[in-house]
């Protein structure tokens, strides 16, 4: 086992698309055999609809794939995966915050970190898709300012009793606020971004960044990911925060027909190139199949843990 994958956490998203959705009856048993197989996190998407007709497509294309048009609630998968495992932490990836009620969103929230005694990593961002937006009859437009709103208004929620938040955008009437999550004064703040404003905006406020690791992938992903995660740094340097602070978890999204070897050398070349030490695999594009799933995700563990 070589120095960088002994010290470097390895997670897994949850079966939530495609085919992989329609047997959600067994996310318990994916959970749970990860868990003691030695997976350090377990991750869910957000994916309200798929538009027949987008206006904009998934990840610079026109279209969007054929697996989004099948999909689990990710709020309750976390808690179904909270219910079940003792030891994993449990993340979003991401939820986008403007589709939410911020009332709604804390609770949903609170539950899984309360449930899970404070595993819970919650992450944002701001999605893509107009038709989602329409879909929860919420505005396309400003959607920067209503994610920094509903961030604030969790915090508000989260820290304090009686909470409420009156901003612009999204409002919470004061009430009582008794129930607190288990991690204090509340959860992590991750935040998924690219763009300068989005990478201002975690050097600012966030507690995490959530960058993409593409499987195949450009040779020199990771000096471009140190070049954006220098950007958050100057953010919160400007923002009188120590940038230590700021964590990093690096979503693994690997191609179909793509050899499970790659996958892992292409996570300790990364590790190596960046010093980022926690990732997660999504291994949806791998398999159609929740057994597919679970057996490619032991594999790397095996591989990867030596």
């Amino acid at each position: 086992m070589s120095g960088i994958t002994e010290r470097v956490k390895i997670g897994f998203a949850l079966p939530q698309h495609g085919s992989q959705a329609r047997e959600g009856a067994r996310v318990a048993h994916y959970a749970t055999t990860l868990e003691q197989a030695g997976a350090d996190s377990l991750w869910v998407g957000e994916r309200l609809i798929a538009a027949t007709n987008p206006k904009v497509g998934y990840a610079g294309k026109d279209t969007i794939p054929d697996e989004f048009n099948s999909v689990l609630d990710p709020l309750l998968l976390l808690g179904i995966a909270a219910a079940v495992t003792e030891r994993v932490a449990l993340g979003a990836n991401v939820l986008i915050a403007p589709l939410y009620r911020p009332a709604q969103l804390a609770r949903a929230l609170t539950t899984v970190d309360v449930v899970s005694n404070g595993r819970l990593i919650p992450g944002f961002g701001i999605g893509w898709s107009p038709e989602e937006y329409e879909a929860a009859e919420v505005p396309f437009t400003h959607r920067g300012a209503r994610l920094d709103e509903t961030l604030d208004a969790l915090e508000a929620i989260w820290t304090t009793d009686p909470a409420g938040y009156r901003g612009r955008y999204v409002s919470v009437p004061e009430h009582r606020s008794e129930l607190k999550p288990v991690q204090r004064p509340r959860p992590p703040i991750y935040l998924g971004a690219f763009s300068p404003a989005g990478l201002a905006r975690i050097g600012r406020r966030g507690d995490g960044w959530l960058p993409v690791v593409p499987v195949p992938g450009p040779p020199a992903w990771g000096r471009q990911l140190v070049k954006l995660r220098g950007v958050i740094d100057e953010a919160a340097v400007a923002a009188g925060r120590d940038p230590k602070d700021i964590g990093t978890v690096l979503r693994v999204n690997v191609a179909a027909g793509t050899d499970l070897e790659l996958v892992a050398s292409t996570i300790e070349k990364v590790a190596a190139d960046t010093g980022f030490d926690d990732f997660f695999i999504d291994l949806l594009y791998v398999t159609d199949s929740l057994d597919g799933m679970l057996d490619a995700a032991l594999q790397l563990l095996a591989r990867l843990r030596g």
